[in-house]
């Protein structure tokens, strides 16, 4: 080959590589704008928008690297107020599956998990534009079968819920589950309650905190690893150490009679960690 030739050839790859690179940036950029202008919507409620100073939305999912063709577990959803930004923003081209309570549980909050199942499955029916195809799982650790087929999903994502697996001691089980889900090298995003570093580990978080040092660990133990901290939700102010636990704290405020509450708005929601762990091995 001569030196003319072999030339334009290498001149013809790095053209390709700099217009794949730029249409990467391009793509990545639109998606960065569609997941702001969801989070902005006037679809989402006042209240629901007036949580976005402590959580973070577009920040944390940037972080733990969303996209919009992903399947992706949300864990213990709740009421619903992460699904409201991930549902929309995936429903074109990838999956949500909500892994929420059990509405058939014999658990001592049954009628907590049966409700506030009802009450989401109930919110997802309101608007296939917004909600598209959720896919309603139950979930009870230790209880309930795996949810999914393994190796089928692309992240895993646990908001502030981690504590309650520790708390009844399913985290095992929880960490299993999510592992087994997950493609190899997929995602585990998890935004939690972080205790302070100098009081003695407390393994059930009984108060709602979690030693966020002591927790890495245990996810390194179920297969995974952290590639990643934020700490785009921490909060300073939050000493985590209140009467009644994090709950103490907006959004719950069960502030003990006679308290000053405006003490704790002044505090606001919990100090937390953001952490991106991958699955390793098969």
């Amino acid at each position: 080959m001569n030196k003319t030739i072999k030339f334009l050839l290498t001149a013809f790859g790095l053209c390709v590589f700099v217009v794949l690179a730029g249409s990467s940036q391009v793509y990545a950029e639109a998606d960065q704008a569609r997941l702001s202008s969801i989070i902005n919507a006037d679809f989402r409620t006042d209240i629901s928008r007036s949580r976005d100073q402590y959580r973070n939305p577009l920040e944390t999912l940037s972080f733990f690297g969303i996209e919009p063709n992903m399947t992706v577990v949300e864990l213990w959803p709740s009421g619903g107020w992460y699904t409201d930004i991930l549902a929309p923003y995936l429903k074109d081209r990838g999956k949500l599956i909500a892994a929420h309570y059990n509405p058939e549980t014999d658990h001592p909050y049954a009628n907590f998990f049966r409700s506030s199942y009802l009450a989401f499955e109930s919110k997802m029916e309101t608007s296939p534009k917004w909600y598209g195809n959720v896919d309603i799982r139950a979930f009870e650790p230790p209880f309930t079968d795996a949810i999914v087929p393994d190796g089928t999903v692309d992240m895993v994502l646990s908001f502030r819920n981690m504590h309650d697996w520790l708390n009844d001691g399913s985290i095992d089980f929880v960490l299993e589950q999510a592992h087994a889900m997950l493609k190899p090298g997929g995602i585990l995003g998890v935004v939690g309650n972080r205790a302070d570093v100098y009081k003695n580990v407390d393994p059930t978080a009984e108060n709602g905190y979690i030693n966020q040092q002591w927790f890495v660990q245990k996810v390194h133990e179920a297969g995974f690893q952290a590639v990643g901290h934020s700490e785009v939700n921490a909060n300073p102010l939050d000493t985590a150490d209140h009467p009644n636990g994090v709950w103490t704290l907006p959004p719950y405020l069960r502030v003990p009679q006679g308290a000053n509450t405006e003490k704790y708005l002044a505090i606001g929601e919990s100090d937390r960690f953001t952490i991106k762990f991958i699955k390793l091995g098969k």
